[in-house]
């Protein structure tokens, strides 16, 4: 045994001295070449060709890294032997996935291809500008050399829209914040989000069913005109701008039309932006086929009418108006700005083309109060308002709340309803409180309903005559004003300027006394 060791140790010194002669010998330089040609040798006579989808590319996140886990989460649940399973917080689906460093095989129009996720340490010492996650991720697939047109065009061409057609129907629909304003995580995502589980459609919405209809086929003319908006040179893009009082159903609305189109939200705290670089920055993070919301924009920021602003400056302070910010035109010091140009190249820009088949959605309680600019077509193609409830509006409501059709609510009750509700200008908020409260007694729900409409309207009539009171007494006024200013002009044909005093103020009904006389 002591042999055995002796010559173990003796062979282990050789390679220890042949290892440093070769170093000596060879500098790094000739052994990495040499390296090299074996590798090249190596691939020459290999049947397979490699390719690496990593998970970050430069700065950005590699979408197709994204879809290649999206759909392989899908086979892998079928034919995978170890998955990783997750569930996000308040998600009702499980995400299948590969496990790390495990492989599967996928065939496509009779051509296999080998998978597998490689996950590796990430070296401590790389400096970045922005954390980075502590492993490396990516899918390396091998396929056959004879197939490389194949899989480098329709398998990849395929993969793509089989993940989008997954993340529309199967996943959950996301809905995105700003909380952190534009700084990024670990993997560069600037936004959070939250499963999107809102349950308003365009069959619930409180609505003309006319206008209704009008919205629906714009979406879906929006949703289907790919070649439309490429033969045009237009960006695949729509704005809405969504306005009227508070309570008239706005944000409902936007959550019917991502439902309607299996769209994600993107909810933009304009409050959260300190620079038009970080708007600029969230933009180019939103994902196609999205829904980006700014809600409350008159509220926001202090983007008021130009024409009724005597100032000349085009930077606002991002805080709500009123809060005693004051908008400056730099970008450091004391208040974080974003400028009215900046929001405008955010929606209808150069940066605005940084995807494709995005809405966006602008909702206002005072649309009067929004420069023309935002206004114009191009940026809001189409201005929706958002009114008091009609009478159609009306019977959706009670269908959506007591289960109530036409037939079920008597004629006379809905004649009542029907003359009352245009003079009520009730919201659907408003109607909905009254039917909630009352849901479990109908009958009683719909006559509470009527008498809250009576009330509205009687107030919403003694409103309209003492402002129609005023208005007429404050004509009386002015005519007679009027008169007094004709009779003055005539008064050389008249008179003295004291007897036509004396005529109009007697015409008045007042009483003249010696002392006004005189002077």
């Amino acid at each position: 045994m002591k042999e055995v060791w002796t010559t173990l140790a003796s062979m282990m010194g050789v390679w220890a001295f042949s290892q440093s002669i070769l170093q000596v010998v060879f500098p790094p330089e000739i052994r990495f070449a040499i390296l090299k040609i074996i590798h090249r040798i190596c691939n020459w006579f290999s049947a397979y060709c490699y390719y690496d989808i990593t998970e970050i590319d430069g700065v950005n996140t590699n979408e197709l890294y994204n879809a290649v886990q999206l759909y392989l989460s899908s086979y892998a649940c079928v034919t995978g032997n170890r998955l990783s399973l997750t569930r996000g917080l308040n998600s009702s689906n499980i995400t299948f996935g590969l496990s790390n460093n495990d492989s599967l095989i996928d065939a496509f129009n009779g051509v296999k291809v080998h998978w597998e996720h490689v996950v590796t340490p990430r070296n401590s010492q790389t400096f970045s500008w922005r954390p980075l996650p502590e492993e490396k991720r990516g899918f390396l697939l091998r396929a056959k050399k004879k197939d490389k047109s194949v899989v480098l065009g329709a398998y990849l061409d395929f993969v793509m829209e089989k993940a989008n057609e997954i993340r529309r129907k199967n996943q959950d629909r996301l809905l995105y914040t700003n909380s952190r304003g534009g700084s990024l995580d670990s993997r560069g995502h600037p936004w959070e989000s939250v499963p999107f589980k809102h349950p308003s459609t365009f069959e619930t919405l409180a609505m003309d069913p006319q206008k209704k209809a009008e919205i629906m086929a714009d979406l879906l003319d929006f949703a289907n005109g790919e070649s439309f908006y490429q033969r045009t040179g237009r960006a695949w893009k729509r704005g809405y701008l969504l306005y009227g009082p508070p309570g008239t159903g706005k944000s409902s609305m936007i959550a019917a039309m991502a439902n309607f189109l299996g769209y994600d939200i993107y909810d933009l705290e304009l409050t959260e932006v300190h620079t038009n670089s970080e708007l600029r920055k969230l933009l180019m993070k939103t994902s196609s086929k999205s829904i980006i919301v700014i809600e409350d924009i008159d509220c926001s920021i202090n983007l008021t009418n130009r024409k009724n602003n005597s100032s000349s400056s085009s930077s606002y302070n991002v805080s709500p108006p009123g809060s005693g910010g004051v908008g400056s035109n730099s970008e450091d010091g004391g208040g974080n700005t974003i400028t009215l140009s900046g929001l405008l190249n955010f929606t209808d820009g150069l940066w605005s083309c940084c995807g494709s088949e995005r809405i966006f959605v602008f909702t206002t309680n005072h649309i009067e109060k929004l420069d023309p600019a935002l206004l114009r077509s191009g940026r809001m193609d189409m201005h929706i308002h958002m009114s008091y409830s009609s009478f159609a509006a009306l019977k959706i409501l009670l269908k959506n709340y007591l289960g109530y059709s036409e037939d079920d609510v008597e004629k006379e009750l809905l004649d009542q309803l029907e003359q009352v509700m245009w003079r009520a200008e009730m919201t659907p908020a408003d109607i909905s409180e009254v039917l909630i409260k009352n849901r479990r007694n109908k009958d009683k729900a719909v006559w509470e309903l009527l008498e809250a409409l009576k009330t509205r309207a009687e107030r919403n009539d003694n409103k309209s005559n003492n402002n129609a009171g005023k208005s007429k007494e404050n004509n009386t006024i002015e005519d007679e004003e009027q008169v007094k200013r004709a009779l003055l002009v005539e008064s050389p044909k008249e008179g003295s300027g004291d007897e036509l005093q004396e005529k109009c103020d007697k015409e008045k009904g007042h009483e003249v006394n010696d002392d006004e006389k005189v002077l």
